[in-house]
């Protein structure tokens, strides 16, 4: 598909000049764009606005696509990349999930996610607006564009699991043509740029992680009828509600497929050596 390349090659193109003009690699003092893995590794966080930039441009460069959902996936996506952008760059660790979020800011006290979620949601509202004048539509698609973001980005925890979270889930769009116009470009700049972080030297970040969902929450809004939406939406609710009781990462290491999958690609944990048992000292 020519979306899907346009997307992979911008994004590829993008990364190398980002890592090149700030470094995959470096002392976090020197740029802020690093970030420590839970390895305790470096890794850079560029491969979020690679992505995010590579598919928006694959999605206005590719011919097909009318105005409206042109206008839609890049509001959606750029927004969504620029306030994961923001709360990746200025963020704390004070405050976790959407819930967390939302009791810091009933105790009066604003986060940089509480302006994400705020600044993704209008932007997904934008996106939808963009998309039909059916206020319904507009509500429900707005709501399964900003739900998407943030869903997302809940598995960006672990090297590849949004990425390929992302490559299966947008897969089914591609079959809709509507819809992949917008899902090609945006798994295209996925998939090339995943072996980077299966390998450990970058990370999606809120930027990728956000964007990606937005631009998938695009897709599913352009393709499917409102019945079905209705029961997208409902399941994102689900999946965001139960991440503030149950941990993804627990249910993907006991689940077997689930855990072979989330393997795939990525290099194996350290093998801890065993600590010397002391001798008994005779009496």
């Amino acid at each position: 598909m020519t979306g899907a390349a346009v997307g992979a090659v911008a994004a590829r193109g993008l990364y190398t000049v980002l890592t090149g003009r700030w470094g995959a690699e470096g002392d976090a003092s020197r740029t802020p764009w690093h970030r420590v893995n839970f390895r305790g590794e470096r890794v850079t966080l560029l491969e979020g606005p690679a992505l995010a930039a590579g598919a928006c441009a694959g999605i206005a460069l590719t011919p097909g696509a009318r105005p409206g959902l042109r206008a839609a996936a890049v509001l959606a996506g750029c927004g969504a990349a620029a306030f994961g952008a923001y709360d990746d760059l200025y963020g704390s660790q004070d405050s976790r999930g959407f819930g967390g979020h939302l009791r810091a800011l009933a105790r009066g006290r604003v986060t940089t996610g509480a302006v994400k979620i705020a600044g993704i949601g209008a932007s997904g509202l934008a996106a939808a607006a963009a998309l039909t004048r059916d206020p319904v539509d507009v509500l429900v698609n707005g709501a399964l564009i900003a739900g998407s973001a943030n869903l997302l980005n809940l598995f960006d925890l672990r090297p590849g699991r949004a990425a390929k979270v992302g490559l299966l889930a947008g897969a089914s769009a591609l079959a809709r043509p509507a819809a992949a116009a917008v899902a090609a470009p945006a798994l295209g700049a996925t998939a090339a740029l995943l072996p980077e972080d299966l390998g450990e030297r970058a990370m999606l970040g809120d930027a990728g992680a956000n964007a990606l969902g937005a631009l998938l929450g695009v897709a599913a809004a352009a393709g499917l009828s409102r019945r079905v939406r209705v029961g997208l939406l409902a399941g994102v609710v689900g999946l965001t509600a139960a991440s503030e009781f149950v941990s993804f990462t627990r249910v993907i290491a006991t689940t077997p497929p689930l855990r072979r999958l989330d393997e795939w690609g990525r290099r194996p944990p350290p093998v801890p050596v065993p600590r010397p048992v002391p001798a008994l000292r005779p009496g």
